[in-house]
């Protein structure tokens, strides 16, 4: 190999591997070190030696405390309810998607991502107007003489649906079921396409039943793709702050760690409430996975799954098709009602099933709304700076691991995706932590007290409180621009690889050969290639990002810093017409996310699943 070419690889190989190490130090601080201050927050005492009282002292422990061992029992089994429904659901729907076609097949599955499009937290808003004493519903059944007209009706979230659960819990755990289940059902249907049919066949030749096959053969096969999909819908429901915050189900772990905010600085318990969280969570992972996660089975010829749908005919067929329909339509009934509220005129939804007035005075109230307009205006900031630092992130992640093979890249492409299995309270915790530690309250205390002299209005005051979270002015910007980008770089980290696995490095390497730089191959090159994939992960990533929740809540300390869903949940607790604004803020939130998932589809066709998969 001539002189000038080995000099070329080392240098190229000098500049990736500083790459490597640069975009490795900013998972390791903006990722891991937020998770290890928050679980080394929990074991610190007064004069910083380790202590256990937080978790087992006496008066002190959260773990002897019996409100907070109500939360995280309540929190385990929303949990737990929640996933059970999760694959109540979802099992059917992706054995019949798998085998059978039936009626509009094509179209009626493609709503199935519907729901992602609808956060709980937006939906709640629809789901208590009508579950309410004088609801929709209660005066449906009223209508129908089901109940007492002149009754006080029934009170679906304040009275117990079962004995010992509570109605609140109950919505908590439909509204979090409702939107969550197509993740299950991605992993379902992507395990089931690449069984071998001949498996099940020979089953049924050996005399098995249906049944029987399916208990014996195929779901020992699936059971990797249930139980990834069962542990993301798990953690995500364990750690949920909005949606109980919204139906203001406060005795459950989430809840009390945000309130638990206010004495942040001064009593470490929330931190070991978070730890005790995060423990759970990465304790019930492992121990699913080393119970079921090993347990794959590699199949001896490709699945051929198109080539053996069977076709159901008649009412068999309709009802398929009925039953897909049926689910969707629930999970976008609560949604339908958030439309209903932000149309209604104050007051005329009441002891009626459809609204007796309606506006659109609302939507106006939504963009001319001090708070509406700030919050919108921030989100769009936040949003933004978000998606652009993610697509360089998830870019650089996935070059350098799909195209160039770095020994260790499979570290970053782990770190990258490593956000979608750790609770979102954990990370917003843990940058809450961060800056309540060096160096960010000495930078701060520099450019507010040394550089600004103590003056609010001076640039260098407000350029310090973009390094604190808590005090007199904080300013969440820097903070919650980075929690997004770690947060949602896996959708952008995926669309990526997959962008890259699907072309050839052949024109690349022309580039190159041709006497093009490595960022301009890079850039002439490679980013056209699969631009149609960055634009799917980064309208996901912005979408996302606007709507995010825990981050946003926790964060966001002061009205002119809200973004949108820190504003909804403020408004909505409001006297007047702020619950109606809030709608209509929610409902923009809807259509926002619409739009961009359709486009995020378009552009990524059936590769869209994949981003949501570990």
């Amino acid at each position: 190999m001539p002189a000038t070419q080995r000099m070329y690889g080392r240098t190229r190989d000098l500049y990736r591997y500083g790459l490597y190490t640069l975009i490795l130090t900013i998972l390791i601080v903006f990722l891991l070190w937020p998770i290890g201050l928050t679980v080394a927050q929990g074991f610190l005492d007064e004069e910083g030696g380790f202590t256990l009282k937080y978790f087992t002292g006496e008066g002190v422990g959260v773990l002897r405390d019996p409100l907070y061992q109500q939360g995280l029992w309540n929190a385990f089994l929303i949990a737990v309810f929640t996933t059970l429904l999760c694959l109540v659901v979802t099992m059917p729907m992706a054995l019949i998607a798998a085998n059978y076609k039936f009626p509009g097949k094509t179209a009626i599955t493609s709503l199935v991502l519907v729901p992602l499009i609808l956060p709980p937290f937006v939906g709640a808003i629809g789901l208590q107007a009508l579950l309410g004493r004088f609801g929709a519903i209660n005066t449906l059944l009223m209508n129908l003489g089901l109940i007492d007209p002149d009754g006080p009706g029934i009170d679906f979230l304040a009275g117990e649906i079962l004995p010992g659960i509570g109605g609140r819990f109950g919505a908590v755990v439909l509204m979090e079921a409702l939107h969550l289940y197509p993740i299950l059902y991605l992993n379902v249907v992507a395990a089931l396409a690449n069984l071998d049919p001949s498996l099940d066949e020979a089953a049924q030749n050996l005399g098995a039943g249906r049944i029987r096959r399916f208990f014996k053969c195929t779901l020992p096969l699936i059971l990797p793709g249930v139980f990834a999909g069962a542990t993301i819908v798990f953690i995500w429901s364990f750690t949920e702050l909005g949606t109980p915050l919204m139906f203001e189900y406060k005795t459950v772990t989430p809840v009390q760690v945000f309130y638990g905010l206010q004495e942040i600085e001064s009593n470490p318990r929330p931190y070991a409430l978070v730890v005790v969280m995060l423990v759970a969570a990465v304790g019930l992972y492992l121990l699913g996975k080393f119970a079921f996660g090993g347990r794959a089975y590699a199949m001896q010829s490709k699945a051929t799954a198109a080539v053996t749908e069977k076709s159901l005919v008649g009412w068999k067929g309709w009802a398929a098709a009925v039953f897909f329909v049926g689910v969707t339509f629930a999970a976008v009934l609560p949604h339908l009602g958030v439309i209903a509220t932000s149309l209604t005129v104050d007051g005329s939804w009441y002891r009626s099933v459809f609204p007796a007035e309606l506006t659109l005075s609302h939507y106006q109230g939504a963009l001319t709304h001090d708070l509406a307009m700030t919050s919108i205006f921030n989100s769009l900031i936040y949003a933004t700076l978000a998606m652009v630092l993610c697509a360089i992130l998830g870019l650089s992640i996935a070059y350098l691991n799909v195209r160039c093979k770095l020994k260790g890249g499979w570290v970053l492409d782990t770190l990258g995706m490593l956000p979608l299995a750790v609770p979102g309270l954990v990370m917003a915790f843990g940058f809450v932590a961060m800056s309540l530690n060096w160096p960010f309250p000495q930078l701060a205390s520099f450019f507010q007290d040394t550089m600004a002299g103590g003056d609010p209005a001076s640039f260098w005051h407000g350029l310090g409180s973009l390094f604190t979270l808590r005090g007199g002015a904080p300013n969440p910007l820097v903070f919650l621009v980075i929690a997004y980008t770690i947060r949602r770089l896996p959708y952008i980290l995926r669309s990526a690889s997959a962008g890259l696995e699907q072309t050839s490095g052949d024109l690349e390497e022309a580039a190159l050969n041709l006497g093009a730089s490595p960022m301009t191959a890079i850039r002439r090159v490679v980013v056209p290639l699969i631009l149609a994939n960055l634009i799917a992960g980064g309208i996901l990533v912005f979408s996302f990002a606007m709507l995010e929740v825990s981050d946003s809540l926790i964060l966001a300390e002061k009205e002119p810093h809200y973004p949108i869903t820190k504003a909804i949940w403020t408004l909505f607790n409001r006297l007047g017409d702020g619950p109606y604004i809030a709608s209509a803020m929610g409902v923009w939130g809807m259509a926002l996310l619409t739009v961009t998932l359709v486009g995020a589809s378009v552009l990524m066709g059936k590769k869209l699943g994949a981003i949501f998969r570990v």
